[in-house]
């Protein structure tokens, strides 16, 4: 299947403010924001990529032959050291798992297809799901399933995996699924093991922390009068930018009019854009999506 970018004409409405300047799409995925952005700059334009999957940034390299177009393999959260001598126009960061993961049983990012356990969006580093669910301890497990999944029964969950893993490695996505349903009944749309496998992702991919780090250094790579879009795809995520951004507003002098937000270091273009219901409709992948949009002064 192929990825099918959220909010994609919203997105690019904002950050495009100068279709000759220089961008940067923080989350290349198979390319859909990029490909869209090189349709519409100019060609004194340019736009630089990042991805953590080398075979997101082989994709890039082999799809998208444009000299205005350069990829980097790196996480986002190293910006300040691909481009220490740089500034862009605008920033993009869409948060969202590529559907070309979740579809890939060999990722072992779904719980609806068998793969191995291993849920890495970089598979040269760090430690996969299987790795990590086979050693830690029961208390370690139940508290990233509450943590970063919000999961209720992650105590009985964590249980039932140690249990599991005390005869044999949890080694796969159905063996690790079949253990939640154990615990869990489906009783309506969302499945029981959405939850944990997004935990677990998070914890994998330390999504959150380099979140954090990213959002840190992102003033020092854009320029005054710059964009930077967000678009995030759970509450976790959208916390953390909505609470990175809001503590410089400032109190605004009364004759400046309510719906304009200042603050010391960015302006707020857009709170808060969710897809529309015929988005939603045509991509159900996209209902959780939230966008917010900044603007350097």
């Amino acid at each position: 299947m192929l990825h099918v970018p959220v909010l994609l004409e919203e997105s690019l409405d904002f950050l495009l403010h100068d279709l000759s300047g220089a961008y940067l799409d923080l989350t290349f995925g198979r390319g859909s924001h990029s490909q869209e952005i090189l349709n519409r700059i100019s060609p004194q334009g340019s736009l630089h990529a990042v991805d953590r999957d080398q075979e997101a940034v082989l994709y890039g390299k082999d799809k998208i032959k444009d000299s205005r177009f350069s990829i980097y393999h790196s996480n986002y959260s190293e910006i300040d050291s691909l481009f220490p001598q740089q500034q862009f126009d605008g920033i993009l960061l869409d948060l969202g798992t590529c559907s070309t993961h979740l579809d890939d049983p060999m990722r072992g990012f779904s719980f609806q297809s068998d793969g191995p356990l291993d849920m890495r969006m970089d598979t040269s580093s760090g430690f996969s799901a299987g790795e990590w669910l086979n050693s830690a301890t029961e208390k370690e497990i139940s508290d990233i399933l509450y943590e970063y999944g919000d999961e209720k029964a992650s105590r009985k969950i964590a249980k039932a995996i140690v249990e599991y893993r005390s005869t044999r490695l949890m080694e796969t996505t159905i063996e690790l699924t079949k253990t939640i349903e154990t615990v869990l009944k489906r009783t309506g749309k969302i499945h029981p093991a959405t939850k944990s496998f997004q935990a677990i992702r998070i914890h994998v991919n330390n999504e959150l922390h380099h979140l954090k780090v990213a959002l840190s250094k992102l003033n020092d790579v854009l320029k005054a009068g710059g964009v930077i879009v967000i678009i995030s795809f759970h509450s976790l995520e959208d916390r953390i930018v909505k609470n990175f951004f809001r503590p410089q507003i400032k109190k605004l002098p009364k004759d400046i009019p309510i719906n304009i937000s200042v603050k010391e270091t960015y302006r707020c273009i857009k709170k808060k854009i969710k897809p529309s219901a015929n988005e939603i409709k045509i991509n159900p992948r996209s209902r959780s999506a939230i966008m917010r949009v900044f603007s350097k002064l």
